[in-house]
């Protein structure tokens, strides 16, 4: 009776493990470049976005101090 009172918590974690180890999903990384084109201040994510897709990139997104549009890609 003992042992299988041990054995029940360790089976447990053991499943517990498997299960959250089962469901976790990979993130990948984001690279960015400063788009060649954009001219101007970038104040829109989509004119950005849409820019950036003219260079190759499927996306892109204004960002710094001085709102310069950087392209994104995963990587």
């Amino acid at each position: 009776m003992e042992r299988s009172m041990r054995l029940f918590p360790t089976a447990f974690v053991f499943l517990l493990l498997l299960v959250a180890t089962g469901t976790m999903v990979a993130e990948g990384r984001t690279c960015e470049s400063q788009s060649n084109r954009f001219k101007g201040t970038c104040v829109s994510k989509s004119n950005c976005a849409a820019v950036c897709q003219t260079e190759g990139f499927p996306g892109g997104n204004c960002r710094g101090l001085r709102r310069r549009c950087f392209c994104t890609k995963h990587c």
